[in-house]
């Protein structure tokens, strides 16, 4: 006897009978917790306001805890509003213009990028591995006017400002600036910090800026559906990195969105573990973001060392954790793991990178609290799917969509939707879809259909009859190494300008420990085979890319293979490595 899901198969449903069917009536809504409605409410403010509503409410709840300091919920808020109020008049910035943060995760981070806001200003994050080349990029495309940066990354910044004049000017921070005293000297004498010739106009010291200034914010009027609150930078549809425009509207519905998935209305009772990096949006939304609406407290981590991680857990009794498969997979697999009392962990997601099913089923045996897998993009916010926490977890699935939300199966070039165990493009409609690109180029990504804005994710998947979905393979190129986002031909870019690159190509190769490794194929000039080693082409790559997206393999070949029309395939390299592995 056939199944339901071959029997749809065989009756080809149209697309009009696909969206009354299932995707309408949100058939996955079925599967919600008790406790979480399928449609909330969400207000149209301006994103600052989830911070100062916690503020008010809360005003002496720890917000931030960074190496043992403590900054309550009303300390942040006068910090953002001094730092908005220098921003206003010293240098004017107000509504539409771009304040670029090239921070690792810090207290400082959390000030600049709210102040900002309440200036009127977008807020354009920039990864701290960036090389100055690329630092460079984001500035000068963003149209970036001030700079806050960590004081150590001065050589960068140097290198980064000769290619982005239109920046005006830096306001410089140090790690130290929120240590504890004695940890503060400590970190003095064991770093050798840059001289920076502070001028009071071109280079500015943070903690300076905010001592000058009283906390008396602008607030220009804010049109949350329009203004945009972040620029963040993505590979989009084109492998080459542009800023998807998030909303304030955008941001503050993904957050009331991932609050109802977790227990809507709850505060002040949250420990956070603030690991996954600001700069990307995934740990801006469900970290900072959402930690600071619930009023939780967030243990700040500007880098991954495992156990000051596993230490943070258990000292703070973090009850909260957002992660990708590999962090997930190095704490289970740690060797004094039964050391720590984890206990206190009562929810995890995992995004970035399917989640093995071996390490969720560890994981929770370990802790005892709840491992989800979810799915979200920069252009979505990003959360778009997640499992039920307490409800039924399909496994290798990325769960359902959240509240709001709207999601389904389309033809990858047909704006036409496709039935349940089809594959096809993943599509998603919902408050948290981006405005589009900065400076264009989006025409591609989003279509209208049903009197619905639906955005492409680049995402081949698949839908079952409960509205669990699947994500089946990638249909653009991107590579994803430890949860990084890794565009080929952005690196390929870079190889192409070594002086003994003919062709390159590179794509990745499945590897369980990180994901995926970027690996290179290379066809050298006649001149140079023989003279050009593995090691000479990846030194090269780790003077003109961040550290992840270097490749972790080169080949040589003396030509690659091409389409009719003389297109490097690198479809036919992916096919061949995968060959290699089930040879």
């Amino acid at each position: 006897m056939e199944s339901k899901e071959e029997a749809i198969q065989e009756t080809h449903l149209d697309s009009d009978t696909v969206f009354e069917t299932y995707i309408k009536p949100r058939v996955w809504v079925k599967n919600y917790d008790p406790d979480v409605p399928p449609t909330i409410d969400i207000p149209e403010v301006p994103l600052y306001k989830l911070l100062d509503d916690s503020a008010s409410s809360f005003p002496g709840h720890t917000a931030l805890v960074f190496y043992k300091k403590r900054i309550s919920y009303a300390e942040l808020k006068d910090s953002t509003d001094r730092f908005a109020n220098a921003l206003a008049e010293k240098w004017d910035v107000g509504k539409g213009d771009v304040v670029s943060l090239y921070l690792p995760n810090t207290p400082q981070f959390a000030i600049a990028y709210y102040g900002a806001l309440k200036a009127g200003a977008t807020v354009n994050p920039i990864n701290p591995l960036y090389t100055g080349e690329e630092v460079a990029f984001q500035l000068r495309t963003s149209k970036t006017r001030v700079l806050v940066a960590l004081d150590i990354f001065k050589d960068k910044v140097d290198e980064a400002l000769s290619k982005a004049e239109n920046v005006e000017s830096v306001v410089y921070t140090g790690v130290d600036d929120y240590l504890p005293s004695l940890l503060g000297f400590l970190y003095r004498l064991k770093t050798k910090k840059p001289k920076i010739p502070y001028d009071d106009n071109k280079t500015v010291r943070f903690k300076e800026l905010l001592a000058n200034h009283p906390p008396k914010p602008p607030l220009p009027p804010v049109e949350p559906k329009e203004d945009v609150a972040a620029l963040m930078y993505t590979g989009g549809t084109t492998g080459r990195p542009k800023g998807a425009m998030l909303t304030h509207y955008n941001l503050v519905s993904n957050v009331h969105q991932i609050d109802a998935w977790l227990e809507r209305g709850r505060k002040a009772r949250d420990v956070l573990i603030g690991l996954l990096p600001w700069f990307h949006i995934y740990g801006q939304t469900a970290v900072l973001h959402t930690g600071l609406f619930r009023a939780g407290t967030i243990i700040v981590l500007p880098r991954f060392e495992l156990k000051e991680v596993l230490d943070a857990i258990v000292k703070y009794k973090a009850n909260m954790f957002h992660g990708v498969p590999t962090i997930y997979s190095l704490i289970v697999n740690y060797k004094d793991i039964q050391k720590y009392d984890l206990s206190s962990v009562e929810v995890c997601i995992s995004g970035a990178a399917p989640l093995p099913k071996s390490v969720a089923e560890r994981f929770e045996k370990l802790t005892g609290g709840r491992l989800r897998e979810g799915y979200g993009l920069t252009e979505t916010s990003p959360v778009t799917h997640v499992n039920p926490i307490k409800g039924k977890y399909k496994i290798g699935s990325i769960g359902v969509p959240v509240p709001n939300t709207y999601a389904a199966i389309a033809d990858p070039v047909e704006p036409r939707l496709l039935p349940p165990g089809e594959v096809g493009e993943l599509v998603v409609s919902g408050p948290q879809v981006m405005k589009g690109y900065y400076a264009g180029g989006d025409e591609n990504v989003f279509f209208e259909l049903y009197g619905m804005r639906w955005f492409r994710t680049g995402d081949m998947a698949k839908m079952d009859e409960e509205g669990y979905f699947y994500i089946v393979d990638r249909k653009k190129d991107l590579i994803k190494y430890k949860g990084y986002s890794v565009y080929p031909r952005e690196i390929e870019e870079v190889l192409y300008k070594h002086e003994c690159v003919a062709e390159a190509a590179v794509i990745g190769v499945p590897d369980p420990n990180v994901g995926e490794r970027v690996k290179a194929f290379i066809s050298l000039k006649p001149e140079c085979r023989g003279r050009v080693t593995e090691n000479d082409i990846i030194e090269y790559c780790k003077k003109h890319l961040a550290p992840y997206k270097v490749p972790k393999e080169i080949e040589f070949r003396e030509q690659l293979p091409k389409s009719a029309v003389g297109k490097v395939l690198r479809r036919v390299l992916r096919e061949e490595e995968l060959s290699k592995k089930t040879s």
